[in-house]
């Protein structure tokens, strides 16, 4: 036994090396990124030769997670909330053909959307596929619960889906580790159509599902996790949920208000927990980090009994992330002290890096499309996001991975002329490449731009699968290579490079023009690391 100082992430990550895994998936997002990266750097998972190689998307880290698990091997995937969007054909219909290895589905959601265009909460796609949820509280609950949900999944052959949010995965604490455990071995499912979802299996796994997922209700793996602690206080009881039980007891400390409390950190509840404080109280205070999901369950259909309080009658806001603040105001003791922000603090908005490859792409851009009216230029999710502020206010959307070449080719079919799109180098290979073949299919007359910075820079420098290979990726999809352009987005080529893009605007087909340039912050560690190796 040794504690460790640890991210969220990374006390996820040392659970999984430490409880036999294989195999770890992913695609960069964050506040899942640290998962994998932690993976990556660990002399354990060297030794072990573990896999841990990023993914083209989430989709298809989801798919080899669940093949290492058909070997009989444990897996993980990480991925954010709207990465779980990506992979939830392949996650939804791995309940189905269920697992054989342990499979572990990390989905970190981002309430507030520090970094992400919604606030989805995870813990109803494990409601909708009738499969285990973990939403730890603290690390070294996050530590402990990994080995519980590759036993749980492996005991009832279900994928297991593992809820963290952003304060957890991006907040350090002392952890104590196990000692490690070996791994799996290579071993086939007994049922060879165990993995074949024909609609005359899949009904019949269905009704299992269903019959299991009322079983996992009283599993002690699960429900030892969820605690209730009786007070005198009868009036109102409190349910806590995932890292919201932190904000509650940080604001109970030192306080005689002695409610009755129920904290929640994994799913599905039993009746029963939930009843050891709803028969108790008069009312109760729900506290959920993300949807109402609790909170809904206890109204029910006529909201009748008990009262209860939480997000939907705003007593807790219904969007944001929370806090210790407001689960203070929420209780009625005020805002604890301390927890004030200066006046003086200001807010910085987000900019391009200086000298950033995207800025020259940009300003070369608006250049070339400045004779036509606004509204031109759809774009994807990555740094060049930033291209919507000013002072470029150049692009007019961002809506998910990969949505800017098909809303470019919708835009073309409706008669909008130009239609332009941006897109990352990273993100064309996640999502962008099967609308880049759509617009080939129908010889649309758009014009994509592949902001190639040879990383994926947003979630801090991971390799790009794209690297290297964009012209010849376009090639094979179909795009004629004469209208395959590469540029060098600096200032010096600036009107270099506004000729070439007006030429491939005005082409009445489809164009791609690879503005290609070295992120400045991967090229600068790069520079360190040959210096400090010299």
């Amino acid at each position: 036994m040794n504690n460790k100082l640890l991210l969220g992430d990374e006390a996820i990550a040392q659970a999984a090396l430490d409880a036999g895994l294989s195999g770890m998936f992913a695609y960069p997002g964050t506040p899942s990124t640290e998962i994998m990266e932690y993976i990556q750097a660990s002399e354990q998972a060297a030794i072990r030769k573990v896999h841990r190689t990023w993914s083209a998307n989430e989709k298809t880290a989801m798919e080899m997670a669940l093949g290492m698990s058909y070997s009989g091997k444990r897996a993980m995937v990480a991925m954010k909330h709207v990465g779980l969007n990506v992979a939830a054909d392949a996650f939804i219909n791995s309940a189905l053909t269920g697992v054989n290895g342990g499979l572990v589905v990390v989905s970190a959601d981002d309430p507030s959307m520090h970094s992400s265009q919604n606030e989805q909460d995870s813990r109803f796609y494990a409601k909708f596929a009738s499969v285990p949820c973990f939403e730890p509280s603290n690390q070294q609950e996050a530590y402990n619960m990994v080995f519980d949900a590759f036993e749980i999944s492996e005991k009832y052959r279900l994928p297991v889906l593992y809820r963290i949010t952003t304060r957890l995965a991006h907040s350090r604490a002392a952890t104590q580790l196990r000692l490690p455990m070996e791994e799996k071995q290579l071993q086939l499912p007994q049922d060879p159509l165990q993995f074949v979802l024909l609609p005359v299996i899949a009904r019949k796994k269905y009704r299992t599902l269903l019959e299991t997922s009322e079983t996992l209700r009283y599993e002690n793996r699960l429900g030892k996790y969820n605690v209730f602690r009786d007070g005198k206080n009868r009036e109102m009881g409190i349910i806590a949920c995932g890292i919201a039980y932190n904000y509650l007891i940080e604001n109970l400390k030192d306080r005689d208000d002695n409610f009755p409390i129920l904290k929640i950190t994994t799913y599905p509840v039993s009746t029963d927990t939930v009843k050891d404080i709803t028969d108790r109280c008069h009312s109760v205070l729900v506290l959920e980090e993300g949807a109402p999901m609790i909170e809904e369950s206890l109204r029910g259909v006529l909201d009748e009994g008990i009262r209860v309080y939480g997000r939907l009658d705003g007593t807790v806001p219904h969007d944001g992330e929370l806090n210790p603040s407001i689960v203070a105001k929420s209780l009625g003791i005020g805002t604890p002290r301390g927890k004030h922000v200066s006046p003086l603090v200001k807010n910085r908005p987000p900019s391009f890096c200086k000298g950033c490859g995207h800025a020259d792409m940009f300003n070369a851009l608006n250049e070339a499309i400045g004779t036509y009216p606004d509204g031109r230029v759809f774009s994807d999710i990555g740094c060049y996001t930033l291209g919507a502020l000013p002072p470029y206010n150049s692009i007019i959307s961002c809506v998910d991975m990969g949505a800017s070449v098909t809303m470019a080719v919708g835009a073309a079919e409706a008669g909008l002329f130009p239609s332009v799109c941006v897109i990352g180098d990273s993100t064309f290979t996640h999502s962008g490449m099967t609308g880049l073949l759509d617009a080939v299919i129908r010889n649309s007359p758009v014009t994509v731009i592949i902001s190639d910075n040879s990383t994926t820079g947003m979630t801090g420098g991971q390799d790009s699968h794209a690297t290297g290979r964009l012209r010849e990726i376009c090639k094979g999809i179909g795009v004629d290579a004469e209208h395959i352009r590469e540029i060098v987005p600096l200032q010096k080529n600036h009107e270099d490079n506004v000729r070439i893009m007006q030429e491939e605007i005005r082409y009445n087909g489809v164009s791609v023009i690879i503005a290609a340039r070295e992120c400045i912050q991967t090229a600068a560690k790069r520079k360190k690391q040959s210096s400090n190796l010299a």
